[in-house]
């Protein structure tokens, strides 16, 4: 007996069917009038349907009239078109006691040995868990920032409170000197406590260097210069955002400088002013302190307090070079970051730098 032969379209068909009922993913073959052809095995667990129920029904009937909808409409009518690039579509289906399901819907038209009958082969995916999942990680990640951020308010209040303390032991002492310790730890705390208040209203993190600088003068400023006409602090540059890690040892680096600077800039009632300039270039970045007093008798040897060894300390964690410049008048302290790539590297970001840099040297009395 001869083997029955096939015509190219029953091929067609019954290898289309073997891969589509077979498949794992939720499949549906449909002809030219969207009418149903086959159903993968798993379209119909995902969707709780039967197979043979499935065949021969219109797609926009399934679920009760349920899949009929505009964007499952507009996808199809692109297909027949003959449109292989077609994107997928979002559609919200919505079947009667049981939850909203979020679907997204491939289709695409079937070519084979140009036959004239058409074949759309529709993919669906169902992400209604997935977006479920990546809503509460949102939700969680917006109540720890949140938290985070009253955190940083609490702190920032218990930190001036602290500051004050600090500020009113210091009045209140007869030593010159523990007066002038607890003068400059208050400025310290005021210094972070300026930092955690800017964070408090930061949603990612980072801090406006102009705003932070401007906050930290301006209580320095208060606590530290009697007439402001007499000596101004100035913040400029500094147009941009840093890690709140690097802002920390910048802001700590600005209130030692400009410490030192009214300590012994101005002495015997002299005006003048001191500029905080921050300049950022690419991944570099250059810190100024300067001011146009007296400047730093070449004859004096410089004494290294403890203002020195924070300047000092915070600049190797930076990974920063410190140099003092005699300014006419004045004195101009300058702490530098240059990124150096290395051969095949990757950037780095500021602050962060792999290549070494010369040891940071500071000479600045305190």
């Amino acid at each position: 007996m001869s083997a029955k032969k096939h015509s190219p379209e029953d091929v067609a068909l019954s290898l289309t069917l073997a891969i589509v009922t077979s498949s794992p993913a939720p499949l549906l073959l449909l002809d030219g009038e969207l009418t149903i052809i086959a159903a993968s095995t798993s379209f119909c667990s995902v969707f709780g349907a039967d197979a043979a129920q499935l065949t021969g029904q219109p797609l926009y009937t399934l679920d009760d009239g349920k899949w009929d909808n505009l964007q499952l409409r507009s996808l199809m009518t692109t297909t027949l078109a003959g449109d292989g690039s077609a994107d997928a579509h979002d559609i919200n289906l919505q079947r009667l006691q049981r939850p909203v399901q979020h679907l997204i819907v491939q289709a695409r038209r079937l070519d084979y040995l140009d036959l004239e009958q058409t074949r759309i082969l529709v993919a669906v995916s169902d992400v209604t868990h997935a977006r479920a999942d990546t809503t509460l990680k949102e939700e969680a990640a917006r109540e720890n920032r949140v938290l985070l951020q009253e955190v940083r308010h609490r702190v920032a209040n218990s930190l001036q409170i602290i500051a004050s303390v600090l500020l009113g032991n210091a009045r209140t002492t007869t030593s010159e000197e523990t007066r002038g310790h607890l003068e400059n730890a208050h400025h310290r705390v005021m210094s972070v406590a300026a930092l955690e208040r800017l964070l408090s209203t930061s949603r990612d993190g980072d801090i406006e260097v102009h705003a932070y600088f401007t906050q930290l003068c301006e209580s320095i400023s208060a606590s530290m210069i009697g007439d402001v006409d007499q000596i101004s602090l100035i913040v400029e540059g500094g147009d941009g955002v840093v890690e709140a890690r690097v802002s920390v040892s910048l802001g700590l680096i600005v209130t030692e400088l400009v410490i030192n600077a009214l300590k012994h800039a101005f002495p015997d009632g002299r005006p003048g002013k001191i500029t905080i300039d921050y300049n950022f270039h690419g991944p570099n970045w250059i810190l100024c302190v300067r001011d146009d007093g007296v400047g730093m008798p070449p004859t004096v040897p410089v004494r290294t307090g403890l203002g020195t060894s924070i300047v000092a300390a915070l600049a190797r964690q930076l990974r920063a070079l410190v140099e003092i410049t005699p300014e006419h008048p004045g004195t101009q302290v300058s702490i530098t970051h240059t990124q150096v790539a290395l051969v095949g590297g990757e950037p780095e970001a500021a602050g962060e730098p792999r290549a070494a840099v010369r040891p940071a040297s500071v000479a600045i009395c305190s």
